[in-house]
């Protein structure tokens, strides 16, 4: 038996059964503490979580941001370390290994700690077009961070000291099929296209937090350069560019058909779609004369539960 890490794991649930029981498992030899934050599920996700031990809160569900965050701020953590695992993720054996045997050893200095995600789509592990390695913050030590207040794209940001970077593999491997694909990535782009809304005209307030001190350098360079060149530019021309930037300079050809699947996706089809919904939004709101109302006729459009200003 190995001696469990002072970790407590934090999982967002919404009818997860399909992959939840894999998700704990794979943490479960070195976590202290699963905790499970569902939003109401309709299958077994509650009661898979109770038989492999975890402990279940319920919440809802705004968005990822502020499910999170609540579980943050509401939920006595008492372990040295928490960690962010989403629900089709997988901490493989080796990062297990490494996280038993490095944390205990992580300098006083040290708060925050990335993986390195691999993803998996139809089978195959993308390796390729920017995909591999995905570096991510997803430990750090209690009290020294939070999650962005964001409507998509949301980091963990931490602070008072250093992030470093465990090798282990650290794989999303979502088992749902392409429909269910499509309907995610199309409520994720609603998301991104208020996010982006926002960030032009300054509605509500949003985390601008990111950077290579908080989180990992990666995902803070990306940030910087999608808010300040990528969203400028006009989306019928920044889609193909991304898409053929990742596909041929970025050697996405290289993942055979899953790959140009996810690639076109993911690449293209989403990023064109994000654009199409920002284009669409702002024409339904240029007639309104204040953010009050811009902020309420935007909710009205999207479906989302925005703040006031």
């Amino acid at each position: 038996m190995r001696n469990k890490c002072s970790l407590t794991v934090i999982i967002l649930t919404y009818n997860e059964e399909i992959h939840l029981a894999r998700a704990i498992k794979s943490v479960s030899s070195i976590a202290k503490r699963v905790i499970v934050v569902d939003s109401y599920s309709s299958d077994e996700t509650v009661q898979i979580a109770v038989k492999l031990g975890a402990e279940v809160f319920t919440n809802k569900f705004v968005n990822q941001s502020r499910q999170f965050q609540w579980a943050l701020d509401s939920i006595r953590i008492d372990t040295d370390w928490v960690m962010r695992l989403d629900a089709d993720e997988i901490v493989e054996q080796d990062l297990c290994e490494e996280i038993e045997s490095r944390l205990p050893l992580v300098k006083a200095e040290t708060v925050g700690i990335n993986f390195k995600r691999k993803h998996i789509f139809l089978g195959k592990w993308i390796k390729h077009g920017g995909r591999y390695p995905l570096i991510l913050l997803r430990m750090w030590r209690n009290g020294k961070g939070k999650i962005e207040d964001r409507w998509m794209d949301e980091h963990i940001v931490v602070w008072g000291g250093k992030v470093v970077t465990f090798e282990g593999g650290f794989s999303d491997h979502n088992l749902n099929d392409l429909t269910f694909f499509t309907q995610k990535h199309n409520k994720y782009a609603t998301r991104e296209a208020v996010d982006i809304i926002n960030q032009k005209s300054n509605l509500f307030p949003r985390d601008i937090e990111l950077s290579t001190s908080s989180s990992s350098f990666q995902a803070s360079m990306k940030r910087y350069i999608k808010e300040n060149l990528y969203n400028k530019i006009p989306f019928q021309i920044s889609a193909l560019l991304y898409f053929l930037f990742r596909y041929i300079v970025q050697l996405g050809f290289l993942d055979g058909k899953p790959g140009v699947t996810y690639h076109f996706l993911q690449g293209f089809w989403y990023r064109f779609l994000v654009g199409a919904k920002v284009y669409e939004l702002e024409k339904e709101l240029r007639n309104e004369t204040s953010k009050y109302l811009i902020i309420k006729r935007l909710s009205e459009l999207t479906g989302l539960d925005l703040p006031e200003e």
